[in-house]
């Protein structure tokens, strides 16, 4: 139940939801799950967030002048700009806060092709959860 706690919370982080999977994510290290689970259901819920991100961008767009939109126009221009500057390897930079959300945004008003989009945004992600996890250990 708790791996399932998890994939939620990293599915909505990479949303515009409030969440932080990171907090999660810390709380059942301390619990003693298993790292290899938790990295795997974090990485797999915060890549399927990014993936609603990019539905967004290549549906949405027409509502991009709504208030509850998720990126402002300054954001979508931005990350549209880097997006045309650094193509698909800007995808490896999706786990940053803020401009991770307009990039997989961007990508999808771009209409990238699904899967070097899936792999580039996991390896990035994936490789901060295991960022995460090694300084726990660490610690």
């Amino acid at each position: 139940m708790n791996y399932l706690l998890l994939f939620l919370s990293a599915l909505g982080a990479a949303t515009v939801l409030p969440f932080s999977s990171e907090a999660t994510l810390l709380w059942l290290l301390s619990d003693d799950y298993a790292p290899g689970w938790l990295w795997g259901m974090a990485t797999l819920g915060n890549t399927l967030g990014s993936v609603i991100n990019a539905l967004l961008g290549r549906y949405c767009l027409h509502f991009k002048d709504r208030r509850w939109f998720p990126v402002n126009k300054r954001q979508l221009v931005r990350s549209q700009q880097w997006f045309a500057r650094y193509g698909y390897w800007s995808l490896l930079l999706a786990w940053l806060p803020v401009i991770g959300d307009a990039l997989t945004l961007a990508a999808g008003v771009m209409r990238v092709r699904w899967w070097p989009f899936i792999v580039l945004v996991a390896v990035g992600k994936g490789g901060r959860y295991a960022a995460v996890i090694f300084a726990w250990q660490q610690m």
